[in-house]
Formats: C-alpha cells, sequence, structure tokens
C-alpha cells in the first residue's frame, strides 16, 4: 500500500500546506482520506488525477476536512465522470443534503452514492478498516488499513489509548500533532502527551501531521518530545510525501 499525504495542515493555511487530505493506493483499489482545501488541487497535480477519486472516506465534518468536497464533485462532473461514493461518520448525508441545497445546480450531475459508518469494522473502496472514536470537539474516527502491513490514521484527537491500541502492530501511523508542547490544548495532542501514550506499542513510523503554525520552527523539538517515550522512527509529514505501508 502507498499512502500519499496530499495536505498536512490545518484550519489555518500556512502557504506552504494544503489542509488534510490523504491519498491510499493497494494494488488496484484507490481511496481518498478527507478532502479540506487545497486537496483537489494536490489531486490534480498528482499522478492519479481527481478522475481517479471516485470514493472519499471522511474523519469527520469540519471544514477543514471536507471543504474541497463539493469542488471535487463538481471537477468529475466536468471531466465526464458518472459516480461519486462519500463514506463518513454519523451526519455525512446531512452534510452532503446541506452543501447540495445551497449548490442545487450540482444535484443529479454524478451518481452520488451517501454512506454512514460506526465504530468497527468495514469495507470501503478494496480497503478493510477497522475504526474507533477519538476525542475531538466534533465527533470523529480514527482508522486503520489492513491492507499492506497495516496503516492508521488518527483524524483530528487528543492522544488516546484507544488509536494507540487501534494503531498498534502498525507499520505507519500518521497522527495530528497540531502544536508544541508550550501550548496548552485540548482536541489535538502535544508531542509529549503523544509519545507517552504511544510508549510500549509496536509501531515502525510515525509521521506528525494537522500541523498549525504555530509548529513552524518546533520540529525538531516536537520530535525529541515524542522520543522521550516513543522508541519509533519520528517524522514530520509534508505535503506530496509517498510512504510505503
Amino acid at each position: 500500500m502507498r499512502v500519499t499525504f496530499l495536505g498536512t495542515g490545518s484550519a489555518m493555511p500556512t502557504g506552504e500546506r494544503m489542509q488534510t487530505g490523504l491519498w491510499l493506493e493497494s494494488d488496484d483499489d484507490r481511496l481518498l482520506v478527507d478532502c479540506g482545501s487545497g486537496v483537489l488541487h494536490a489531486l490534480a497535480a498528482s499522478d492519479a488525477g481527481y478522475e481517479a477519486a471516485d470514493t472519499v472516506l471522511l474523519t469527520h465534518h469540519h471544514l477543514d476536512h471536507v471543504a474541497d468536497l463539493l469542488p471535487l464533485l463538481k471537477a468529475r462532473w466536468l471531466a465526464g465522470e458518472e459516480h461519486l461514493t462519500v463514506v463518513g461518520p454519523e451526519g455525512t448525508r446531512d452534510l452532503l443534503d446541506g452543501l447540495l441545497d445551497v449548490h442545487d445546480y450540482l444535484r443529479g450531475r454524478v451518481d452520488l452514492t451517501v454512506r454512514e459508518i460506526a465504530p468497527g469494522a468495514f469495507s470501503v473502496a478494496g480497503f478493510d478498516v477497522r475504526a474507533v472514536e477519538t476525542v475531538h470537539s466534533m465527533y470523529c474516527l480514527a482508522y486503520r488499513f489492513e491492507n499492506g502491513n497495516g496503516f492508521t490514521f488518527s483524524g483530528d484527537s487528543e492522544a488516546t489509548d484507544a488509536i494507540a491500541d487501534l494503531a498498534d502492530g502498525s507499520r505507519v501511523l500518521a497522527h495530528d500533532c497540531s502544536f508544541p508542547d508550550e501550548i496548552d490544548v485540548s482536541n489535538h495532542p502535544t508531542p509529549r502527551a503523544l509519545g507517552e501514550t504511544l510508549a510500549d506499542r509496536d509501531i515502525e513510523e510515525l509521521y506528525l501531521t494537522h500541523l498549525y503554525p504555530h509548529t513552524d520552527g518546533k520540529h525538531r523539538e516536537m520530535r525529541q518530545s515524542i522520543r522521550e517515550n516513543f522508541d519509533g522512527e519520528v517524522h514530520v509529514a509534508r505535503d506530496g510525501l509517498t510512504v510505503e505501508v
């Protein structure tokens, strides 16, 4: 499985990072996870192109994870693509209905399928997935993709045992690490809390993502803080990075 970080930024743009989006490929299976602002542009610049993005899996419905969802639908329609499937937690159907109420000329332009999922096991676009609820200001799910050697994505969340348990045994974990240690924050983890929570878990590589501008110039110390308790490799994700899992 290959994971490409289309967007590693946050709700506060920096000019260097798009908002959240991941592109997963495994054999002939492809899946877009989250679709924040800039993700459509990143897809257009990729080898796959947005024409290949016929299924989107959402972690939650905050704007920096869904802002390019309707632009993706419109771009696919204009490109002659006839289908789009959107999968996400409870409320995803209402989200799409509300967006299409505002932009009603897009209704019926593509064959739109909306599917809501809950914590537990399910399959989507050829990927076998397990989900757990995160700790965030909005209902959010973290996902483990069993294809290959295991890839886990936290979505937005504080550092929790539930996500650490989900990721245990994964070769790669991509985890929200929005702020450095000196920022007092809820709904997102500090590096120290993340390292402490992941201690003793069998995870080969950790990629930090969902980076706010507050982390600029702090990446080295953030990685060092995590390494005080976590034995795996720690990397700071960047837009366009592809990781083989």
